[in-house]
């Protein structure tokens, strides 16, 4: 044993408190390769220990994914914008930004003969616009189109509720809409002008909105007719379209309209980008069109029909002059008529040309038809002895003339003077061995003459008249064809018939325009007009010594055609006339034909009159007047000299 005790056992007696160790926290283990702990007789205060986070790197990775995924889908897009997409995002850039505007084609002038204006076009604008721009995203404001309209409605003469729904369309993506057609150009400096004051207002006052910024004009033109009524029949007009819409201005819409072209540009607040540029398609203007009509004649013409046709309260009535050898027409006039400038005042049953579009029984003025046939066929001659008696029975019907008189000792001259039915009937029924072959000749002269086809002038409305084919002729068409009734034609193909007489027996097809003057100022003649020979030349002068008798013998029914110095051929007609409303005879047609020089025909005129119910309904009282005051007027306008040569003054009657 050792001499030294063995160490003490230290017990631990009460010492100093341990503070509660707090809920949850966890108490430390010695782990391996601690230092151990000192113990020593008193306690000691814990040791504090830096706090130890955990790796940062799974936040860095899981960032760096996200902006990858990011990124990508930016490239992604990218992508898709400048290389999959590119030329639809391009378009749709190119269409917001450009605006393309038509560039109206100047539509050519139509003339006269003279080249005296007619229809002219002047400076007009389209009032346009383009909705998008009126929309609360572009105005701030929900109630941009009303506002719109509210200002334009008054300058423009619209319904406010009509432009604004054009100002807010239903398709919602339409860019362009055309708010008022060829006003006149103060009308778009009214609205100019209203812009520049709410743009200048709008950059001082905040509250001002621009909501005229989406109008535009387009470079239009507006059809002017400087002669207000003159030749409106003739000449047509123009629809809002921009289109003709009646007479040459229709017929010859392509030559006259010409060609649109267009401008490109960049727009920003309604206004174009000068730096940006513009593509311009430029517009090829329209053909001028010369027609044959002489401003002078033709008003003359007007002038004449249109006091009958008022003195004599008629429905309506018609005149043409035409020039004898070149087929020519001079003049056509109509009465009523209408103002081209103003059509909203315009009858819409006068809008058309009623000389080419009423189709009538032409009466006493045909009967030179059948006479040509009789001298053609060498049935008779102008001094063939013709017994007309008081009345005459064919098929069904008695028939009786205009008069009533005792048995009448004519000539067939003086058949043709005293306008007698039965004696035409009598002459005609000659043309063959039998009454259906007598027929079938007369409709074979007739053709020729024109009726029943279209005059050749290709006139909008145009009617060929009603000639039934000789074997549907009914009982008593057999014998009211030969003096006019039971057929029907047009006032242009009546005065073709004299014109055909007066050129020696050749039709020449009826022109009404000389030419056409491109933009280069070349002109182009018409197409010559086709001739037909229809008659003889002797058998053509022979009517025109005939027709004579009818103006000059005492016992005519035209002597108030006479012109002093001038031998006058003409004929006389009153028919019987149907009602386009009712279908029945009621009322007249009167009128009168003929030509002058009688021996040397320059000029013919044909007047038509359609039911007078003031006055005499005779076309000798109320149409010969007119013929003699338009031809007298034309010789001298054209300086058509008499000629000095004496009539025949073949015989009219005979002692039997």
């Amino acid at each position: 044993m050792s001499d030294r005790e063995p160490p003490r056992r230290r017990v631990p007696g009460p010492g100093p408190a341990k503070p509660p160790r707090p809920r949850g926290a966890v108490r430390r283990q010695p782990g391996p390769g601690a230092r151990p702990v000192r113990r020593s007789g008193g306690a000691r205060p814990p040791v504090s220990r830096p706090l130890r986070l955990g790796s940062p790197r799974p936040r860095l990775r899981l960032v760096s994914l996200a902006l990858t995924l990011v990124l990508l889908a930016f490239v992604v897009r990218l992508l898709q914008v400048q290389a999959v997409d590119a030329s639809s995002y391009t378009a749709r850039a190119e269409q917001n930004r450009y605006v393309v505007h038509t560039l109206a084609a100047e539509r050519g002038e139509i003339t006269d003969r003279n080249g005296v204006a007619l229809a002219v076009s002047e400076d007009a604008y389209d009032i346009t616009a383009d909705p998008t721009m009126f929309g609360r995203a572009q105005l701030k404001i929900s109630d941009g189109p009303e506002k719109a309209a509210a200002l334009l409605a008054p300058i423009l003469g619209q319904d406010q509720a009509a432009l604004v729904r054009k100002l807010r369309p239903a398709n919602k993506n339409s860019r362009y809409t055309r708010l008022a057609a060829r006003q006149t150009p103060q009308v778009w400096k009214q609205i100019k002008d209203l812009k520049t004051a709410l743009t200048t207002k709008s950059e001082t006052d905040h509250t001002t909105v621009n909501v005229l910024a989406g109008v535009f004009a387009d470079p239009s033109s507006q059809r002017v007719y400087p002669n207000g009524d003159l030749a409106a029949g003739i000449l047509g007009w123009v629809n809002a379209d921009g289109q003709g819409g009646g007479g040459i201005e229709q017929e010859l819409d392509k030559q006259l309209s010409g060609k649109d072209g267009k401008v490109r540009y960049a727009q920003a607040g309604g206004r174009q980008v000068p730096t940006a540029g513009s593509t311009e398609t430029p517009a090829v203007p329209g053909s001028d069109v010369e027609l044959t009509i002489d401003r002078d004649i033709q008003w003359a013409a007007q002038d004449a029909i249109s006091e009958q046709v008022r003195k004599s309260k008629a429905d309506r009535g018609y005149v043409i002059v035409q020039d004898t050898r070149t087929g020519q027409i001079l003049a056509m006039a109509n009465s009523p008529g209408f103002d081209p400038n103003d059509l909203s005042k315009a009858d819409g049953d006068a809008m058309g040309n009623a000389a080419v579009q009423d189709a009538y029984e032409p009466g006493s003025t045909a009967k030179v038809m059948s006479m040509a046939a009789v001298l053609e066929r060498n049935v008779a001659t102008p001094l063939t002895h013709v017994v007309v008696p008081n009345r005459l029975h064919r098929g069904d019907r008695l028939f009786q003339d205009d008069v009533d008189h005792a048995t009448w000792n004519l000539t067939l001259n003086g058949v043709l003077a005293k306008s007698s039915n039965i004696g035409t009937i009598l002459a005609t029924g000659e043309l063959g061995k039998t009454q259906p072959e007598a027929n079938k000749v007369l409709y074979s002269y007739l053709r020729k003459f024109g009726i029943g086809s279209p005059t050749g002038l290709g006139f909008p409305g145009e009617t060929a008249g009603i000639l039934a084919p000789p074997q549907k002729w009914s009982t008593s068409q057999q014998y009211t064809i030969p003096f006019g009734q039971g057929f029907s034609i047009n006032a242009m193909q009546a005065a073709s018939v004299y014109s055909t007489i007066a050129n020696g027996g050749v039709r020449v097809q009826p022109t009404l325009v000389r030419g056409t003057k491109g933009a280069d100022g070349s002109f182009a003649p018409a197409p010559k007009p086709e001739q037909t020979r229809v008659v003889s030349e002797k058998t053509a002068k022979s009517l025109a010594q005939m027709l004579e008798s009818v103006v000059d013998d005492g016992q005519g029914t035209g002597i108030k055609a006479r012109i002093p110095g001038y031998r006058v051929a003409g004929k006389t007609g009153t028919a019987n006339r149907v009602d386009p409303v009712t279908g029945r005879y009621r009322g007249y047609t009167s009128s009168f034909a003929g030509f002058a020089p009688a021996d040397n025909p320059r000029i013919t005129v044909y007047c038509a009159i359609q039911n007078a119910t003031s006055g005499s309904y005779f076309g000798g009282q109320i149409c010969a007047p007119i013929y003699k005051q338009v031809m007298e007027f034309a010789l001298k306008t054209l300086q058509v000299p008499p000629t000095g040569a004496k009539a025949a003054n073949l015989p009219v009657d005979y002692k039997p």
